[in-house]
């Protein structure tokens, strides 16, 4: 039976101080299990956080299993117990044992820091090496550009497993993930691809969100170095990777973190703090120190060891507010007698400086769905630090107005406008995310009122509207394909709908707006900073429409974008120009390439002298019925678009 040795430790004095001060963030390196060759003899060295445990010991494939076989020892008064086992190494599964003082029984509980997991519904961890010879130098040396404020972001968010699977409906696994969805972006020029959390968690139903595996990819999709892969082959082929993070809360499974030594260690004990009644789960405890340096270390590992190019925070809202989701008498006030939560917001403002201290050239984004101030902003100004905010504001008012019949929707029109009150408040993103397509929310497509000529032409409106506003763009996967049906986790997207001329129609269209966003620099510069739009007209709530001006320095060329939001045909529909000279239309979503109805203005548009809007010159336009026209100077060189 191999022995195990107590004197093999990677631990400093210096690291126990940094652990216990909350300022670690490379536990990683030290904590779990690391394979390493003692006295030339090939072993793994073990070290878990369990300061309340009597007993602590390894079980595993390598032993049996048998509790008491391999047992760590406790190093002074840190709380953390290691020990070296020979002839084990990567590949085999483990959990550790730990006996609980006064007789209170045992646990077997899975690493919190295990870089690999036991494929779900088992629940083991698995020793793993995360070598990795990576591709992406290229993309490594210039991506702090791509994730700029001036720079046009443009997100796919993702579920792997149920983006597409194989024909017997097993997962795709993140190797052929990467080569399909690469090809399928072809046609959409996205920038970036944003995953639902790939950590390990126990409920495939969750989406990911409820993590017990801060430091290891779920297995179901393949092994670490594949989802190494998967990042490396996007980033190769010119797509960045964003990560779903969820620091806010964590599932109570057995095997997890919760009540990990027989007490609530990483999670608060009073349940008025410790347990979150929307998701039935554990909260962790932002004020002990132990558990900063843990979730630090997992930010900072998935951006250093995956070469994520952001993470986006989930939840937030519920971390900044002690009364988040809880009625009167049932959550604690912070020491002033407010709802605030002091330690949460500590310890946000410390995660976004160490990432941006120790990963400068990446981004952090909030979701926030609150009135809360500065989410995006320094912390040296009092702000969180994060470098982006999604606008749920304006993804609510925004879905809303174009649920509402076009008949009404001129009472609803400062949905669309109040926005611009708040826009520059904040680096926003725009999304349009998974959370708006499940649940009995209905599909985009399914939103939209009217006939299916009409719901077509409406969710073309929309992302016509989306591209025209400033703000980073973020889309659900199958957004391109309109599909009729919510998002099920349990089924691919219906591929299927691409042969009909109506979804494939939505496709082209969304894939021209990218371009042109991509491609026009008035459509993305300044779009954090309010000088690069201006409302041309806001305040036609009778005929409901709006027309945008995007524009940047010269010689960038001007963007003016009109939407009619009604199914009335505007014939004669004079806007003002900012400049003299012909103009021509650059993209109509009534185009019959996008399933519209061939409403379009051919040939040169030539300004009149009439003074409109505030312009001197005016063009007198014909608005398709729930459509988006984009106008561009005749000088301007067309985008090429797809086929």
């Amino acid at each position: 039976m191999p022995h195990i040795r107590h004197d093999v430790s990677a631990l400093t004095p210096l690291d126990r101080y940094l652990f216990h001060e909350g300022t670690h963030t490379r536990l990683h390196t030290l904590l779990g299990a690391h394979p390493m060759t003692v006295d030339g003899v090939a072993g793994t060295r073990f070290a878990v956080w369990a300061p309340n445990a009597d007993l602590v010991g390894v079980i595993g494939s390598f032993n049996g299993w048998e509790r008491g076989r391999h047992l760590l020892a406790r190093r002074d008064t840190s709380g953390i117990w290691e020990g070296w086992i020979p002839g084990v190494g990567s590949g085999e599964c483990y959990k550790y044992h730990l006996r609980l003082p006064f007789g209170r029984g045992d646990l077997e509980k899975a690493d919190p820091f295990a870089f690999a997991s036991e494929v779900p519904p088992a629940t083991g961890s698995r020793i793993w090496e995360l070598d990795y010879a990576w591709g992406d130098a290229d993309w490594m040396a210039r991506r702090r550009e791509r994730l700029a404020p001036d720079a046009p972001v443009a997100i796919y968010e993702l579920h792997a497993g149920s983006w597409r699977r194989h024909a017997d409906g097993s997962f795709l696994g993140w190797v052929a993930l990467a080569h399909q969805l690469v090809e399928h972006l072809r046609d959409l020029p996205f920038t970036h691809v944003e995953l639902l959390p790939v950590m390990e968690h126990p409920f495939y139903g969750s989406w990911g969100y409820q993590v017990t595996g801060y430091f290891a990819p779920t297995a179901r999709y393949g092994t670490p170095q594949d989802l190494m892969y998967f990042v490396d082959y996007l980033h190769r082929h010119g797509l960045g990777v964003i990560l779903d993070w969820v620091p806010s809360h964590f599932p109570t499974d057995g095997h997890g973190l919760a009540w990990f030594d027989g007490t609530h260690l990483f999670e608060h004990a009073d349940p008025r703090e410790g347990f979150h009644p929307d998701w039935k789960s554990a909260v962790f405890n932002y004020g002990r120190h132990e558990v900063r340096s843990f979730l630090l270390s997992s930010a900072d590992f998935w951006l250093d060891r995956y070469h994520a190019d952001g993470i986006r925070v989930d939840a937030v809202a519920s971390m900044l507010y002690r009364d988040y989701s809880r009625p009167a008498g049932e959550w604690i006030p912070n020491v002033f007698g407010g709802r605030e939560n002091l330690e949460a917001i500590a310890f946000l403002r410390q995660l976004n400086e160490s990432v941006y201290r120790h990963h400068p050239d990446v981004h952090t984004f909030a979701e926030e769905s609150t009135s809360w101030p500065q989410v995006s902003r320094p912390v040296a100004q009092g702000g969180l630090g994060f470098g982006y905010k999604w606008d749920m504001g304006w993804m609510h008012d925004t879905l809303k107005y174009f649920e509402t019949d076009p008949l009404w929707r001129r009472w609803e029109h400062d949905k669309l406008t109040f926005r611009q009150l708040y826009a520059w408040t904040e680096n926003f993103v725009l999304p349009l995310s998974h959370d708006e397509v499940v649940h009995g929310k209905r599909s985009l497509l399914s939103k939209m009122p009217g006939d299916p000529w009409q719901q077509f032409a409406g969710l073309r409106a929309l992302y016509g509207y989306m591209m025209a506003q400033p703000g980073k763009k973020l889309l659900f996967m199958g957004a391109e394909l309109g599909p009729w049906a919510e998002w099920n986790h349990d089924a691919e997207l219906d591929w299927a709908l691409l042969g009909w001329p109506s979804h494939d129609g939505l496709r082209r269209w969304l894939g021209d707006l990218l371009r042109l966003y991509r491609d026009e620099p008035a459509m993305h510069r300044h779009e954090a900073s309010g000088g690069g739009f201006r409302w041309i007209d806001c305040s036609d709530r009778e005929a409901s429409v709006l027309v945008m001006l995007r524009h940047a320095e010269e010689p960038a060329p001007p963007v003016v974008i009109a939407c009619n939001f009604t199914p009335v045909p505007r014939h004669g529909y004079r806007i003002g120009v900012p400049q003299d000279g012909p103009w021509r239309e650059r993209l109509n979503s009534d185009a019959p390439r996008y399933w519209g109805s061939g409403l379009v203005n051919a040939g040169d548009l030539v300004p009149e002298p009439v003074l409109w809007h505030g312009f001197t010159h005016s063009l007198a336009l014909t608005l398709p019925p729930l459509g988006c026209v984009v106008l561009v100077p005749a000088a301007t060189p067309d985008a090429a678009p797809d086929a």
